[in-house]
């Protein structure tokens, strides 16, 4: 049995949560340090050790940069978190630089740490000198870490290998469904019954072009087709949102769900699922691979992406719906 300690970015987000309890049921002993945003899942709390850091926000960099401060202030005045835990685990690089640092000031040589990595943020593929000076700092953190997860390869091929020059040892654990105790029900799939077409966009709704795109598709459809949303929806990014779904009798939020169980009844409502991801278009986006296609794949849902991207390449590959061209 391994113990294990993660420095998390998000103690109530959803991949973050996830991460966790499968390291647990594979029988290993798990503590958290962590962070927390307010945009979803405000009710969660660990019932795994789990030491609070304080809350940061999206987007803000300078005010995340100063709660990293505090955080490590705090971590130091708490470190017996951390006793006997020999495998640290860091998602996001903000917090891979915490781990790095703590490490430093207290001289745990036994550690082995991992950066997790499901997203390559916009900031790290920037062209100018502020790009230039995250990538530096990524390549000096990269250097003292022992592995690298990312959640698809093409992280690894399109950025850490040519980019970055990353050589050293990477772990490809793709951001899969997670069924907790078991196989979740399956739902027989409806008949059509001649009414519009269903198509869903599920999970972190945060990318303004594929609301765009699924607005203009509800507008030149009509009620040949119904546009259904459900998930978290990160206002940050898509702050007109509500005016948008006010704006069309064919589109329709649901809500949020209870993840995994509630996965059934919404991937069962709907005939095809967008699943592309378009607010970092020739990068990140390009280069990941998303949870809901495997979800949907799983409830018998298509999902519909964009060809020359990782995301088109795997559907196409293993045949879980159809690709469009830009």
């Amino acid at each position: 049995m391994a113990h294990v300690l993660f420095f998390a970015f998000d103690i109530s987000e959803a991949a973050q949560i996830r991460r966790i309890e499968s390291v647990r049921k594979l029988g290993h002993d798990v503590a958290s340090v962590s962070f927390r945003r307010t945009n979803m899942n405000r009710d969660f709390t660990p019932d795994w050790p789990d030491l609070p850091l304080g809350r940061t926000e999206n987007g803000k960099l300078m005010l995340r940069l100063k709660s990293l401060g505090v955080g490590l202030a705090r971590l130091l005045g708490q470190r017996r978190i951390a006793e006997g835990r020999t495998i640290w685990i860091a998602r996001n690089l903000d917090m891979l630089a915490l781990a790095v640092l703590f490490r430093r000031l207290t001289g745990r040589r036994d550690v082995r740490l991992a950066y997790e990595c499901l997203d390559i943020h916009g900031l790290m593929t920037r062209r100018d000198v502020v790009g230039r000076v995250a990538r530096w700092i990524e390549r000096r953190l990269m250097a003292r870490t022992d592995l690298l997860i990312v959640s698809s390869p093409g992280f690894v091929d399109r950025y850490f290998h040519p980019v970055q020059d990353y050589r050293g040892q990477v772990a490809i654990i793709e951001n899969k469904l997670w069924t907790g105790e078991g196989p979740l029900p399956r739902r027989a799939r409806p008949k059509d019954t001649g009414g519009p077409l269903v198509l869903g966009w599920v999970g972190s709704l945060r990318c303004p072009a594929s609301l765009a795109l699924l607005e203009a598709v509800a507008r030149d459809m009509g009620d040949d087709i119904r546009l259904v949303f459900r998930g978290s929806v990160h206002r940050h990014a898509l702050p007109g949102f509500d005016a948008v779904i006010a704006r069309h009798s064919n589109m329709h939020y649901g809500g949020t769900y209870e993840y995994p169980h509630g996965l059934a009844e919404v991937y069962g409502a709907c005939d095809l699922v967008w699943s592309q991801d378009l607010w970092q278009a020739g990068t990140n986006s390009d280069w990941l691979l998303p949870n809901r296609i495997y979800e949907a794949s799983y409830f018998g849902c298509p999902s519909v992406a964009v060809r020359h991207t990782v995301t088109g390449q795997r559907i196409e590959a293993a045949g879980l719906g159809f690709t469009v061209e830009t």
